[in-house]
């Protein structure tokens, strides 16, 4: 309590009403009971959700002027040398390395090193 407060107490003939609430009811009564899951649920159950996966190959950073500049055949240079593993990721979360090849007409990655947080969700089985 600061001093307004205390002031308008005061001006108010110095007497606190005590706060009184709405009793809500019951948010369970009348709910029904969650269904059970499939058999064999837990982690089975998303097996055949699609994740986004993505590789980065390197980053830049470029003043706004520079980038105001870009037009067709810049080249901007990334901090990585090339032939050093590129990152892999699943949604946001990095999650392994590996190294960029070709596979007929397309790049693909082979991957080198899976990071702790990868081998914890790879082996995940429930």
């Amino acid at each position: 309590m600061n001093n307004d407060d205390n002031d308008a107490i005061m001006a108010a003939g110095g007497q606190e009403t005590p706060a009184s609430f709405e009793e809500l009811p019951d948010p369970v009564r009348g709910a029904q009971a969650p269904a059970e899951p499939p058999a064999g649920g837990g982690l089975s159950l998303l097996y055949d959700l699609p994740l986004p996966v993505s590789v980065e190959l390197g980053r830049a950073r470029l003043p706004v002027q520079e980038i105001l500049g870009l037009g067709r055949g810049s080249v901007i240079q990334l901090d990585r040398l090339a032939g050093e593993p590129v990152d892999l990721f699943v949604g946001d979360r990095k999650f392994a390395q590996g190294e960029v090849v070709v596979m007929g007409e397309q790049f693909a990655i082979r991957i080198t090193r899976i990071l702790a947080s990868g081998t914890a969700l790879a082996g995940a089985t429930h």
